[in-house]
């Protein structure tokens, strides 16, 4: 108003805040919504595979995994390629086009927000999360635009 008073009245609770509380599905669509700005991560295509190798064959009374070919330095005769081998690739290396994001339907999201909105309307739920609110009159503080 012009003069600064204040002007208090009492609203009707928007429907919102009547909404039922599913804690269940706010954290299922948060989660599989924040998967969506993940970035997509692999190890080298070639990772672990960057020597000549070759298996002995049996007879030699060692492991049948291939085996750095060459000789007058350490690395050779070493396992290769196996991923229990050292410097070896890894099990089921990680590739880029794995399923990083995740679709959340539009109903289902517009329902996590008015189950989270609805649960800030509740005092027991709001100090359980730890938000002080010792100065506000009531909760919900609903504030007509």
């Amino acid at each position: 108003c012009e003069d600064g008073a204040l002007i208090r009245r009492q609203l009707a609770l928007p429907a919102i805040l009547k909404a039922p509380i599913r804690p269940d599905v706010v954290h299922f669509v948060h989660s599989n919504i924040a998967k969506n700005h993940r970035q997509a991560y692999a190890v080298a295509k070639e990772a672990g595979h960057q020597t000549s190798a070759e298996s002995w064959g049996t007879g030699r009374a060692v492991a049948r995994i291939p085996r750095v070919r060459g000789g007058g330095t350490n690395r050779s005769g070493q396992g290769a390629y196996g991923y229990m081998c050292r410097s070896g690739r890894m099990f089921a290396p990680t590739k880029t086009w794995r399923n990083w994001h995740r679709r959340v339907n539009r109903k289902l999201r517009r329902y996590a927000i008015c189950s989270a909105v609805a649960a800030s309307a509740l005092p027991a739920l709001l100090m359980a999360r730890g938000h002080k609110f010792d100065k506000v009159a009531e909760v919900p503080c609903v504030i007509e635009a």
